[in-house]
């Protein structure tokens, strides 16, 4: 699936990659819509054309262009996307995400949606161990990764009480690390009741933003907010961060903010008055040192801990894709995660 120009994105016969030096082919199991591709597709597009999309991908090594990779054949791994330069400070110090002079597998390379994506080397592979985790679940590690780091950044204890606002994947996958990683209280704040309904499904603890005592429901219930991610980037969440937070807490900036994202007067006052620590994050860290966030995942994922089977409510295959697209654009339908699966293509 490629697209040309926005909103020209079609399924397209293309000639199957050929590895070359450290090159690896997979053949692609899976594929998740990001919540980035939908504007990619109708409103912003890309800065090459065409481009085949996808960046949440998940598949199994079919071939390789060095000899010394071929006992990677058969394997299967999530796909870390970011092709960064080496070269620049970033990345210097591993901190790829912030690369100067990045490329990445499905915007600005061909990606995920197709029935085979060709990766630069075996860097790029996240293996999974376990049998019993399906590529289907590890389409999800990319968000799931950028949910964990986000848990991280806010230097999240055991003990500790959170509240995460939004309720979609992201946010309830940023729930379940929370609780990994022991915060004796979880909460989700949503206003779209579908999301409210399905995230309950889940065994979560959600408040409804439109009913006018949300805020004093929660502190009541959790008595202190420590912590806050953020993950809508609209005026009313970033509000209800600064508002909800403990003095000397901690709100994480996840949510891409919206053009008339605004802090109201008093809540600017309360930032410094409560000293609050805002953190931004920007995706996920990959390098080994000090730690591999994207191993951890699939760690996770492997040993049974880390659950995200049950956020996959769409499955389509390439020939259906650009359908799901335009429901999802015309909001038509209501999803937590949607993908493209290979099984599924005839």
């Amino acid at each position: 699936m490629r697209l040309h120009k926005i909103d020209r994105f079609t399924l397209d016969e293309v000639e199957k990659p050929k590895p070359q030096g450290n090159e690896i082919l997979i053949r692609v199991e899976a594929c998740g819509i990001c919540g980035s591709d939908i504007p990619r597709v109708y409103e912003l597009g890309t800065r090459v054309y065409p481009v085949t999309l996808g960046h949440e991908f998940s598949g199994v090594v079919c071939e390789v262009g060095n000899n010394d990779d071929k006992m990677l054949i058969g394997k299967k791994a999530a796909v870390f996307p970011i092709i960064p330069c080496m070269k620049c400070k970033s990345c210097q110090t591993g901190n790829y995400a912030e690369c100067e002079n990045y490329q990445y597998l499905g915007s600005r390379n061909d990606g995920g949606f197709a029935e085979y994506c060709l990766i630069p080397n075996k860097w790029h592979l996240v293996l999974s161990n376990d049998p019993e985790v399906s590529t289907d679940d590890l389409s999800l590690v990319e968000p799931a990764t950028v949910a964990q780091h986000a848990i991280r950044k806010a230097g999240l204890t055991a003990g500790e009480k959170i509240v995460i606002i939004g309720a979609g994947p992201i946010g309830i996958m940023a729930a379940r690390w929370a609780k990994i990683f022991g915060a004796s209280e979880v909460a989700l704040l949503e206003i779209d009741n579908a999301k409210i309904s399905f995230a309950k499904e889940c065994g979560l603890a959600v408040y409804n933003i439109n009913d006018v005592d949300y805020i004093e429901k929660i502190i009541n219930k959790l008595e202190r907010v420590d912590v806050v991610i953020e993950g809508t980037g609209t005026s009313s969440g970033m509000n209800t961060a600064i508002e909800l937070c403990r003095v000397f807490g901690k709100i994480v900036l996840m949510g891409n903010p919206h053009r008339d994202t605004v802090i109201n007067l008093n809540n600017h006052s309360l930032i410094l008055r409560k000293e609050l620590n805002l953190i931004g994050i920007w995706n996920s860290y990959y390098a080994e040192l000090p730690f591999n966030e994207w191993k951890y995942t699939v760690r996770q994922m492997d040993l049974g801990k880390l659950k995200v089977h049950d956020l996959i409510t769409h499955r389509v295959s390439l020939d259906n894709l650009k359908q799901l697209f335009d429901k999802i654009y015309g909001k038509k339908i209501m999803i937590c995660k949607a993908i493209y699966s290979a099984s599924l293509n005839v």
